[in-house]
């Protein structure tokens, strides 16, 4: 296997590590403060990321998207994971789900989305059915040429800013080797239906200005024409959706340790104590060393299980291992960071301080750690199965 950047991937890992630098480091302390991305800016760093043309470069090239795979995906997630979600979510990553348009949802919200002109976000996530999603109680009754939708969903990243959700809802039951569980379907939401409300939650401590929402639905109409795909196809469409994210998570832990490991070892490199710099302890010079390790086996992990799913073949346990150890190390890695620059670690306004606190949320959205552990445990047991 060649591990090697090739010409094109080291030229799109630059690219989007120059436009982080110049165009998202320098207004981090702002929305940490505020809690919050001024629409102009929000507007400014869009409009940077088409012309550089890093937006929607995941949806397909025949529709304006940039074509891209999972392995450039990664490579792009890496770089972009340098900074929080408050703002890398402006240069987008529509979510993959919308491949399913069919008809005039593709000119009514495929195309605009790839173009910028709006934006989505997904409801998946209820107060009562987190990790066990089939659990879901938000349902879409069938009336007529309509669907009437009641339920709650939480937790839902970027509704106050998204155009419209992909919502989904039980529409049914369907049998399953467990015996019936419901059926899901997915539906665009556009924001402003009848019946249809956003609030912003509870701040969060991870990743200040990414905000997320409470989505209630109360005999909220929607046409048939806003089911996105095959009803009671939802389950597995957030089963290919989950594969992408978990991958990006993995991904952009990457890249922010690997900004930490660069700031401690600068810091580990120039700051003096006891007539030398603390770097020269092998208190403080191990730890980097750990770091190191931990990061390029995390990377390994991830770009395996890109490399995997971009070729189809099986690869559940290598997206839930990327997933698993990628989200854990940062953890460790920004406590180390923490530790070294000591007092000054932990002091609010600091890239330092800023990472340890947005690791936290990285071990639950998108599958807790013990969902990718369960992952894992069942299929290795399933080989010792009678």
């Amino acid at each position: 296997m060649d591990f090697a950047l090739s010409e094109e991937m080291q030229l799109i890992s630059d690219t989007v590590r120059n436009f982080v630098t110049r165009e998202l480091y320098p207004h981090e302390d702002l929305v940490d403060r505020l809690d919050d991305v001024p629409a102009e800016l929000a507007a400014q760093i869009r409009s940077r990321a088409i012309a550089a043309g890093l937006y929607a470069a995941n949806m397909p090239a025949e529709h304006g998207g940039g074509g891209l795979g999972p392995v450039a995906m990664a490579v792009i997630d890496r770089e972009l994971g340098r900074t929080g979600w408050g703002l890398n979510v402006y240069v987008a990553r529509p979510s993959n789900i919308l491949r399913a348009c069919k008809g005039d949802q593709v000119s009514r919200y495929l195309l605009p989305t790839i173009r910028g002109e709006r934006t989505d976000c997904l409801a998946m996530t209820e107060p009562s059915a987190g990790s066990d999603v089939r659990s879901m109680r938000t349902r879409a009754v069938r009336d007529g040429n309509d669907y009437v939708i009641n339920g709650v969903k939480h937790f839902i990243s970027h509704a106050d800013v998204a155009d419209y959700v992909i919502l989904f809802a039980v529409t049914g039951a369907e049998d399953t080797p467990r015996g019936p569980r419901n059926a899901i379907s997915a539906f665009l939401v556009d924001k402003g239906t009848p019946g249809f409300t956003i609030t912003r939650g509870p701040s969060c401590v991870s990743h200040r200005g990414y905000h997320q929402c409470e989505l209630r639905f109360a005999d909220c109409r929607v046409s048939a024409g806003q089911l996105l795909g095959q009803a009671g196809t939802g389950f597995a469409m957030m089963g290919e959706w989950l594969s992408s994210t978990r991958i990006q998570v993995a991904a952009t832990c990457v890249g922010r340790a690997r900004r930490m490991l660069e700031l401690a070892t600068e810091w580990a490199g120039t700051r003096q104590q006891f007539g030398q710099v603390i770097g020269k302890f092998q208190g403080v010079s191990f730890q980097l060393a750990d770091m190191a390790v931990e990061i390029e086996a995390a990377d390994l992990l991830t770009m395996r299980s890109a490399w995997k799913l971009e070729k189809g073949l099986p690869c559940e346990q290598d997206i839930a291992m990327a997933k698993l150890y990628g989200s854990e190390m940062l953890a460790r890695v920004t406590d180390r960071a923490v530790q070294i620059f000591g007092g000054s670690g932990l002091m609010q306004g600091t890239p330092v301080e800023r990472a340890w606190r947005d690791a936290r949320v990285e071990r639950i959205w998108d599958g807790t750690s013990e969902v990718q552990r369960h992952i894992l445990s069942r299929a290795l047991l399933r080989k010792s199965e009678a």
